[in-house]
């Protein structure tokens, strides 16, 4: 057995394409992203040129607002608070990571839920828990299940074991496949005998940061592998699975680069679009959904 791959990079830009011709039918009236960057983190600016130039692509105009990473944190949300106000904004995302004075907690929270394209708040948070379809999910586990449904899998009954439990992409991956009716196991760093869970799963998305941890003997035949992990070995870029041993007992796997990556990007801009449209059919003050709002009008 080889394992087929998910090419992230082509499906992504089927769906950037899609997204093109619908945002062209607004002329104009295009969405704009606007994409807070804190500081001169090389790695955050390289995502941010990235997430610009798919953007224009597509028709979305992005708004980067460089600070100093001496800012204030008090400056911080009042910009935000700016954003969250202006009615031309319809997404905002902060970059992450921000500097270590800056409650990162404080900071995301702040954004305008309607605005939250990258559904890090609370608010888009518990929607999802909820099932609920108005929830804004994030971009990367967003992803992950196109790239499973891009292959015609039927998801209900699965085992699908979730590497990494951060608010980024574990905890929202783990709720996401189980709105979808997965029988979901969530493993971290003080998880014992890893490799005896992840040997049961029907699907591993592995998004841990352990270059090439996974092995095949941590798998079982036709497993579909998803690898979210992001990193760098001897001056190369790899994922968290070791895709050289593994791919022979896999059915499916994404490459590192060219699988998650792509399509995390793409479904930020969709959520982007998808934020514009609730906004052009709802143009009044958003950010507190109709509860008492403190934010300055």
């Amino acid at each position: 057995m080889t394992a087929q791959i998910i090419d992230g990079k082509f499906l992504a830009q089927k769906i950037c394409s899609e997204l093109k011709q619908k945002i062209s039918a607004f002329n104009d009236n295009s969405p704009c992203l606007a994409v807070i960057l804190v500081g001169d983190d090389e790695a955050s600016r390289i995502y941010v040129r990235n997430k610009q130039k798919k953007a224009a692509e597509v028709g979305i105009n992005c708004r980067v607002i460089e600070l100093s990473s001496s800012i204030g944190e008090n400056a911080l949300l009042s910009t935000i608070n700016e954003l969250n106000n202006d009615p031309d904004v319809h997404g905002i995302i902060v970059q992450l990571p921000l500097p270590e004075h800056l409650d990162k907690q404080k900071i995301i929270f702040s954004i305008s839920p309607d605005k939250d394209v990258d559904g890090f708040t609370p608010y888009n948070n518990g929607l999802l828990s909820y099932n609920h379809h108005d929830a804004f999910i994030s971009a990367t586990p967003k992803g992950v299940l196109a790239m499973l449904q891009s292959i015609g899998i039927d998801l209900r009954g699965k085992h699908a074991v979730v590497i990494g439990r951060s608010q980024i992409v574990g905890r929202p991956m783990g709720k996401l496949l189980l709105n979808h009716d997965c029988t979901v196991t969530i493993t971290h760093s003080h998880t014992v005998n890893l490799p005896s869970i992840t040997q049961t799963a029907d699907i591993i998305v592995s998004a841990c940061g352990q270059p090439q941890m996974i092995k095949s003997s941590w798998i079982k035949d036709g497993a579909i592998i998803i690898d979210v992990g992001i990193n760098r070995l001897n001056g190369h870029l790899c994922g968290d699975i070791d895709f050289e041993d593994v791919k022979s007992k896999a059915s499916y796997i994404t490459p590192v680069p060219g699988g998650v990556g792509p399509m995390t990007v793409a479904m930020l801009l969709a959520n982007t679009f998808e934020a514009f449209l609730r906004q052009k059919d709802h143009p009044q003050h958003h950010c507190c959904h109709g509860h008492d709002c403190h934010c300055s009008k």
